[in-house]
């Protein structure tokens, strides 16, 4: 059985391991003794150490065949420090993995003015967050190419689940803009995101990058007025751009300047994953549910 090692073990690469389990020895990089608790209840076996920390990371150097990497870029400037300590590990050690599956955002695309999206579409981020994922994604292609290693680029949009979910954004009253101001945004069940993961492990070229998003085609505005009815919360008022200018942080107004809708035909065919929730409705409703259930 192969060895696989997750970097980044948040919520998503936890999802997965239901599936991961059965398939290889899962080995979870971990930062607290609490978090190391829930991944070996998991069916993992937690290894302590830190990106931040270039020595807690030379014990993971030739530890696993297969590698899992969602961990995601600092908050700061224009590249992935992060990355660039972690993959000099390995290459300082000769120890590259066979396969690598990253987990990245559709920032990276940046605004395209509401158009289609599709993989083959340039990457221009206007933000610092998405060029530094442009950086990541490099570095990674870069990596692959030198080591002869296997590597698969998810580009998710807005994750969301019964725990993932701005509900309380809807309870504050914050704005969102109004219909001829607003964006479009694309959005994937972390549910969903998991299980493509996994297949992203077995299937695909050898250097190839895949939106992974649901078949939802809906408004920025729209999608927090189905959230709201959904959930039995007020919808959020409609106001202009710089109206919302005045109430919102610049990160929140910064995911309402880029506008895109992404094309998901390529990990369905060359993945062949199909999204549970093809419609964000049904992953609200369900989402709701399982709230409830829990609440019960």
């Amino acid at each position: 059985m192969d060895r696989l090692l997750i970097i980044g073990s948040g919520d998503v690469a936890l999802r997965a391991m239901p599936w991961l389990r059965q398939r290889f020895r899962v080995y979870a990089l971990v930062r607290r003794y609490e978090t190391a608790a829930q991944w070996r209840a998991a069916g993992a076996v937690p290894i302590r150490g830190d990106l931040d920390d270039a020595a807690s990371l030379r014990r993971l150097a030739g530890l696993a065949e297969v590698l899992l990497y969602c961990a995601p870029p600092p908050n700061e400037g224009r590249d992935d420090a992060r990355l660039k300590r972690f993959l000099g590990v390995l290459v300082r050690a000769g120890a590259a993995p066979r396969r690598v599956v990253y987990v990245s955002t559709s920032g990276v695309y940046g605004d395209y003015g509401g158009a289609r999206v599709s993989e083959e579409r340039p990457l221009k981020p206007k933000s610092a967050r998405g060029q530094r994922r442009v950086a990541a994604e490099a570095r990674w292609r870069a990596f692959a190419i030198r080591q002869s290693c296997a590597l698969r680029i998810l580009r998710a949009p807005g994750i969301y689940a019964a725990d993932r979910l701005s509900l309380a954004r809807l309870e504050r009253g914050d704005p969102v803009l109004r219909a001829e101001e607003d964006v479009m945004t694309n959005h994937i069940h972390a549910d969903d995101l998991a299980r493509a993961c996994g297949l992203a492990l077995f299937r695909g070229p050898r250097l190839r990058a895949f939106n992974v998003c649901d078949d939802s085609v809906l408004a920025m505005g729209d999608y927090y007025d189905a959230m709201a009815d959904i959930f039995s919360l007020p919808r959020p008022p409609r106001l202009s751009r710089a109206e919302c200018a005045a109430q919102l942080s610049p990160m929140t107004m910064s995911f309402m300047g880029e506008s895109r809708r992404l094309e998901n035909a390529r990990i369905k065919r060359e993945l062949r994953w199909q999204p549970r929730y093809a419609d964000v409705r049904d992953g609200l409703r369900a989402a709701r549910a399982e709230l409830e259930s829990k609440g019960s």
